[in-house]
């Protein structure tokens, strides 16, 4: 029989004592620590306005934009970047430098594929010199940004201290997790000169084949995602960098990604406002000084069908009246695929019209084109139009750019906004961070099922397992971690396999005692599905791990051993490895698993095996 341990549920009114409780000594400030003291709040806002009776239009405009640009170094002549950079911001913009001297943007985000993100000395280098170009334009920093959510979205692998993902830490159940692997990230990232974290992921992941969030949430219980929200976002501001909590007003019940469709959530008001709403209320009372407004279109709260980033309704008349934010409001990236619908100008006016402050903009240039992506020289030129003609007004500008400067102030950025060589030597991938995500890693897997007992295989007994599934580097990693720990092992990676590669797997793990084989949201690709099946139908012992989501488990209901480790990141492998040869699982599920038909329950909230179920 199943034997399920089924955790207390973090209760939504007490979720701010449970964070104090779990947390000590780990959250040894103030609640309200991310709050400035009166008089230093009023010293910012005497700077502010300071700097905004001498700025121009253009440069309050050009603070409404976060933007990528290409380049390893502030002035790259690298001739792949020269000629992105010429593609996104026009012929002679061949580098970072030239964008901010001509457009003055309020940010810039970081991409590994825009050559940012390539080494930490190097983004350190590149974050100086994009500090200096904007001070020498201006005397306004930057915001500097990257999505450094952990997991399945890292932008910044080894030797940094990479986190697992928020369902990973979710499956914990301790709260003091999140914010130790939050704050490890953000000194991580303040020692690299990046000021902000486009992180956490606070959706509650309610529909398991949502392709948007999954393992980017926490989990699907409200109280729990509230918990760990105001954890993490702690855990980032403490370290000195701003968090963006997203994506408001929440993404965990669609199944379509807004990056590449239309996503529409069904849900009632009362629906929104008590399951997805709160974990935002407590990204909020926990000082949040970003959050992102989706593209997700709720009828429900606006019945027009704008998209959340682009409604007034939702931007202004719940995020800003009623949960009485005053921080700064980001959109998703202007080119996703939900905003296909609409011009440009429609996308850029009514995204301030709707109370945002910041308009993402982030296209990939392919080929020398944006592909009629939105763009930074068109944008900051629609706004002036509309400025002109009356349909933004200045005070509206006025309102965003105060909130933007009150954020970098706070941040400290007008005093110093650069790091030091020295400072990513001190900080970045150091034994004691790489130590905290080690063990937030080894207290996430959960093990679901071990009815035969296969678990765990003896360390050094030599046993030979055939190692295959999704992931080129995840098997390989997780290869060469079983051979490391004495078990010999053959490696057939298979992805998302046909029939010539299932018959090439079936035939491997016949000859081997044991098959490992991972998954990744094989609930949406039925090649993974037919694989597991036919390893299974050997007879021979199979362990099943789910990289990604856990809900895999109900589309091959009869694997009898059956792992969770949430991610495919190093140190998730690592704990997965360990789990498989003998250090026994520790998690539980942060979600509940139905059947593939949606009809039944197949394993509840907090369900997870303990000493390998004997």
């Amino acid at each position: 029989m199943l034997r399920r341990v089924v955790r207390p549920v973090l209760l939504a009114a007490t979720a701010a004592t449970t964070i104090a409780a779990l947390c000590t000594p780990a959250l040894a400030v103030p609640a309200t620590a991310s709050t400035p003291a009166p008089d230093a709040s009023a010293k910012i806002d005497r700077q502010v306005q300071a700097i905004m009776a001498r700025m121009t239009l253009p440069e309050k405009i050009g603070q409404l934009f976060v933007v990528d640009a290409y380049g390893q170094t502030a002035t790259t002549t690298d001739p792949g970047d020269v000629a992105a950079n010429n593609a996104l911001f026009g012929t002679g913009i061949d580098n970072a430098t030239q964008m901010i001297d001509t457009f003055h943007p309020g940010g810039v985000i970081y991409f590994t594929w825009s050559d940012s993100e390539n080494a930490p000395q190097q983004t350190a280098t590149l974050s100086n010199g994009l500090q200096q170009a904007a001070m020498a334009a201006d005397g306004i920093p930057l915001q500097i940004s990257t999505d450094q959510e952990g997991g399945v979205v890292t932008r910044i692998g080894a030797p940094g201290s990479v986190s697992p993902g928020n369902m990973a830490i979710g499956a914990t159940f301790d709260p003091a997790q999140a914010y130790q692997a939050a704050n490890v990230t953000g000194k991580e990232l303040r020692a690299q000169g990046i000021n902000m974290d486009d992180a956490p992921v606070v959706d509650v992941n309610t529909n398991p084949r949502n392709s948007a969030d999954g393992p980017r949430s926490f989990g699907d219980n409200p109280g729990m995602v509230q918990a760990f929200a105001s954890a993490a976002v702690t855990g980032y501001q403490n370290a000195g960098i701003a968090a963006q909590a997203k994506h408001f007003p929440g993404l965990g019940d669609t199944t379509t990604n807004t990056d590449s469709g239309v996503a529409v959530t069904s849900e009632t008001r009362q629906q929104i406002m008590s399951v997805d709403v709160p974990a935002f209320r407590a990204a909020i009372a926990a000082g949040a000084k970003s959050i992102m407004a989706a593209h997700i279109v709720a009828p429900a709260l606006d019945p027009s069908g704008l998209p959340a980033s682009l409604s007034n309704p939702i931007v202004t008349g719940v995020l800003r009246d009623t949960l009485h934010y005053n921080g700064v409001v980001i959109t998703d990236s202007l080119s996703a695929g939900a905003l296909a619908a609409y011009t440009h100008q429609q996308i850029i006016t009514d995204a301030i019209n709707a109370g945002d402050d910041e308009l993402l903009i982030c296209p990939e240039p392919s080929g020398g084109s944006l592909d009629g992506a939105v763009n930074l020289p068109e944008s900051e030129q629609i706004v002036a139009n509309a400025v002109a003609d009356g349909q933004i007004s200045v005070a509206r500008i006025d309102q965003s750019v105060s909130r933007i400067l009150h954020l970098k102030a706070s941040l400290g950025l007008f005093t110093n906004p650069y790091t030091t060589s020295a400072a990513v030597t001190a900080t970045v991938g150091t034994p004691a961070h790489l130590a905290v995500m080690a063990d937030a890693a080894k207290n996430s897997i959960t093990l679901l099922r071990n009815s035969d007992g296969v678990l765990p295989l003896p360390a050094n007994s030599g046993k030979h397992v055939l190692v295959t599934g999704w992931g080129v580097g995840t098997t390989q990693n997780l290869a060469n971690d079983l051979t490391a720990k004495g078990l010999s092992t053959q490696l057939l990676w298979t992805g998302s396999p046909g029939a010539p590669a299932i018959a090439q797997a079936v035939a491997a793990a016949r000859n081997n005692d044991v098959t490992v084989v991972t998954s990744d949201n094989a609930w949406g690709d039925t090649n993974q599905q037919n694989l597991i099946s036919a390893l299974l139908a050997t007879g021979k012992p199979v362990i099943v791990a789910a990289v990604g989501g856990p809900y895999d488990i109900a589309y091959y209901p009869t694997a009898p051993t059956f792992l969770a480790a949430y991610d495919y990141q190093q140190p998730s492998l690592t704990a997965l490895t360990n789990a498989i040869t003998g250090t026994a699982p520790t998690g539980h599920l942060p979600v509940t698993i139905p059947n593939a038909a949606g009809t039944a329950t197949l394993f509840d909230y907090g369900s997870g095996l303990s000493r390998y179920g004997h």
